[in-house]
């Protein structure tokens, strides 16, 4: 019957295959031959037997058939084994060839996407990146055209108010009368360039040409026209004022338009900064993902192609082993049926009644053989093997003994094959200790490796950000230190011109308050009921007590400062006068004046000189206001300056902070890093160093292993040869026809 093997607990390890050897057809005769080998002198001495020699070789029979059907069950065992692993080997290999198959397209595909999302990442990047950049570029361009546009607008603005103001001068001057004194100012030259502009009417610009060239002559020839003048020129006034004012709510509608275009392309700055951001991680993160997912497929595809290789061979192995198998049980069960055809031969009763009949005496004689014949059977079984170990001399030493032991030398026999076995299940233990301990520590070495290159990178990276760190160190703080700078120099510089400013506003007061006295000065001889009579000294309550009672009032002290007017002198104008009454002391006396005619009174040419004296205050009117307004919106931009440079001050400070202990805890990791890659090299070191220990006490015996074991089973084979021809010497068989006739002529 075919033998089929049963799965009971699954293995992953094949058992070890026992020693391939071919099994004889007929195993009976094979021992036969080898009683006959052993014993060439057995018939020497003879001993009756009582028991039918037939029997006993009936026995032998049968216990070749037990020991044949014992192999058989442990070889099926075995076979057993074996196949098992076949099956559940083979299946769990499937698996993982089907799960490696469904797995590399899956990867491919992963990695394909991933590839594409990061071509897609570095093209959405670049073009945000050129996005934010010409928005930018657009914000400056923006700024830069409405810096020109106020600086125009400011320029116009100027030249409209100046223009607007010699218009107001001129409609105040022909209101009152007073145009011959008008065309005598720079006024009239103003008026005279504003009308000549093609803004104006025909007819209105010849008027005014009219009405200033007439001022060459006497005043009286264009008196007359001074009512259509004065129209004209208010009605310009209206005009330029009314452009004015559509030029500032253009200029403001044109600021707003600017803050809103500022506005919006910030915004869409800091979303595309915010974006760039956000892909750069993200880019980071696919990379990350697309080499691991790489790493995974090659991983895949090895792994695939050795599972399919392995079970190519497991299959090929597991056809072979069943083949064998297939022929091993054909020659056993042969063989079983050549021994039960020759005991049913034999054991026939018919065949014994024979054997009594034929052979009246034994015909088969049991020779019983000396103890030197057995020992030296006994040595030649152990001298069989190829090399011997020195402990086999000992025993083959043994049996040259005079008195010799069976059981003695039986026992030093099976303590020596339960050595030799002890010493094989040793070396194989050592093979397996040797080869796992090298495993581990190759493993150990490998991740060292890879820990101490890591370690380098670290190592080479955190060296690279300090520096890094370092020169932006530097960089803020010598930018702080400019800054700083900056800071110095421009309060110096608005200390200066504040200083300046208040120095222009004392004399521009002061020259008003002379010009003023002046006027009211000319006012009382010319024109009196303009004048203003100067306060009234106020007399203190003592002083009222003492005139009330008939007393004379207190002396009235002299007015000081310039000309006794009270005004004081600005530190400047002083050292000026200083100056000029050192020069005209300096200079020789003039040459006596021409006597006067008949006195005549200067009125109309006083008129002149209060109108000049009028526009002199105005313009310092106009002086002070501007350098008002120049100092207001100088102290602005100071305090903006100062306001600016203290928050970029605290952020690069904020900023400088941080780098240095980003700079600390970078220079920590490398100090951190180095050391572990200290201890990383004194434990590849201390691997090393144990795998040389490893090689040096496993290679010899993993090199010798099968020549060593094979040694030993020569050893074990031929101890049990010996064994058995110690146990069966006392009942060894040869029957020979020689002598069976040699018997026959003894009893003859």
């Amino acid at each position: 019957k075919s033998h089929q093997p049963q799965c009971n607990s699954p293995s992953r390890q094949p058992p070890s295959r026992g020693p391939s050897r071919a099994m004889a057809p007929h195993r009976t005769l094979v021992l036969l031959a080898a009683a006959l080998a052993s014993c060439p002198a057995m018939a020497r001495v003879a001993t009756r037997v009582s028991v039918n020699p037939i029997r006993r070789v009936v026995t032998m029979l049968q216990e070749m058939q037990k020991k044949i059907i014992g192999e058989g069950e442990t070889e099926a065992k075995l076979f057993d084994e074996y196949m098992c692993y076949c099956k559940t080997g083979g299946s769990t290999l499937q698996a993982s060839i089907d799960e490696a198959t469904t797995k590399i397209p899956q990867l491919e595909s992963s990695i394909e996407g991933f590839g594409a999302e990061n071509v897609q990442l570095v093209q959405d990047i670049d073009q945000a990146k050129k996005d934010r950049a010409e928005s930018e570029a657009t914000m400056a361009e923006a700024t830069g055209i409405r810096e020109k546009e106020a600086a125009a607008y400011a320029k116009e603005e100027a030249s409209q108010k100046t223009d607007i103001a010699a218009m107001t001068k001129a409609v105040a001057a022909l209101e009152k009368g007073m145009a011959g004194a008008f065309l005598q100012t720079p006024e009239a030259a103003v008026l005279s360039r504003v009308a000549s502009s093609d803004d104006w009417e025909q007819s209105d610009r010849q008027a005014i040409a009219s009405f200033l060239s007439a001022g060459q002559g006497d005043a009286d020839s264009y008196a007359p026209s001074s009512g259509e003048i004065l129209g004209i020129v208010k009605q310009m006034k209206d005009t330029m004022s009314k452009d004015l004012g559509e030029d500032i709510a253009a200029e403001e509608a044109a600021i707003k338009e600017n803050e809103g275009l500022i506005a919006a392309k910030t915004k869409e700055v800091k979303a595309l900064s915010q974006s760039i951001e956000t892909k750069t991680t993200r880019l980071g993160e696919t990379g990350t993902g697309l080499v691991e997912m790489k790493e995974d497929l090659d991983d895949t595809k090895k792994a695939l192609e050795e599972d399919t290789k392995f079970l190519k061979d497991l299959d090929n192995n597991c056809a072979t082993k069943q083949g064998e198998w297939d022929a091993r049980s054909k020659t056993r069960a042969e063989e079983l049926v050549a021994l039960a055809d020759t005991i049913k031969i034999l054991n026939d009763d018919d065949a014994l009644d024979l054997f009594k009949k034929a052979l009246p005496s034994p015909s088969l004689l049991q020779l019983k053989v000396t103890s030197k014949e057995v020992m030296r059977s006994a040595r030649q079984a152990l001298a069989r093997g190829k090399k011997h170990d020195a402990r086999l001399n000992l025993i083959a030493m043994a049996m040259h003994g005079k008195k010799v032991n069976f059981d003695k030398i039986v026992g030093m026999i099976d303590e020596m094959v339960v050595l030799l076995k002890k010493e094989q299940g040793d070396d194989d233990s050592k093979k397996a200790y040797c080869q796992k301990e090298l495993d581990a520590a190759d493993d150990q070495k490998k991740a060292l490796e890879r820990t101490k290159s890591q370690l380098l990178t670290t190592i080479a990276d955190g060296k690279e950000a300090v520096a890094t760190l370092i020169e932006e160190i530097e960089a803020l703080t010598a930018g702080i230190q400019a800054l700083d700078k900056q800071v110095a120099e421009g309060t110096e510089l608005r200390k200066e011109e504040n200083t300046e400013y208040k120095k222009l506003m004392a004399s521009n007061s002061a020259a008003k308050e002379l010009l003023s006295i002046a006027k009211n000065r000319m006012n009382k001889f010319y024109n009196p009921k303009l004048y203003k009579a100067a306060p009234k000294q106020e007399l203190s309550a003592e002083d009222r007590i003492a005139v009330n009672n008939g007393g004379t009032p207190p002396p009235t002290e002299a007015p000081g400062g310039i000309a006794g007017t009270g005004v004081a002198i600005p530190a400047a104008a002083s050292f000026l006068q200083v100056s000029l009454h050192s020069s005209s002391a300096k200079a020789a006396p003039p040459p006596p004046p021409e006597t006067f005619g008949a006195y005549t009174n200067k009125g109309e040419e006083s008129n002149g000189v209060i109108g000049m004296i009028d526009l002199l205050v105005k313009d310092l009117d106009k002086e002070m206001t501007e350098s008002e307004t120049e100092e207001k919106n100088a102290q602005e931009d100071y305090e903006k300056f100062m306001a600016d440079a203290a928050e970029k001050r605290s952020l690069d400070a904020k900023s400088l902070e941080n780098k240095e202990s980003a700079k600390a805890a970078a220079e920590q990791s490398v100090l951190t890093a180095e050391q572990e890659d200290k201890a990383t090299l004194k434990e590849l070191m201390a691997n090393a160093e144990y795998i040389g220990g490893l090689h040096a006490e496993c290679d010899w015996l993993i090199s010798n292993f099968e020549v060593r074991k094979q040694a030993r089973s020569d050893e074990i084979d031929s101890l049990g040869r010996a064994k058995a021809v110690l146990s069966g010497a006392d009942y060894s068989l040869v029957q020979t026809s020689s002598h069976s006739r040699l018997l026959r002529r003894g009893r003859a």
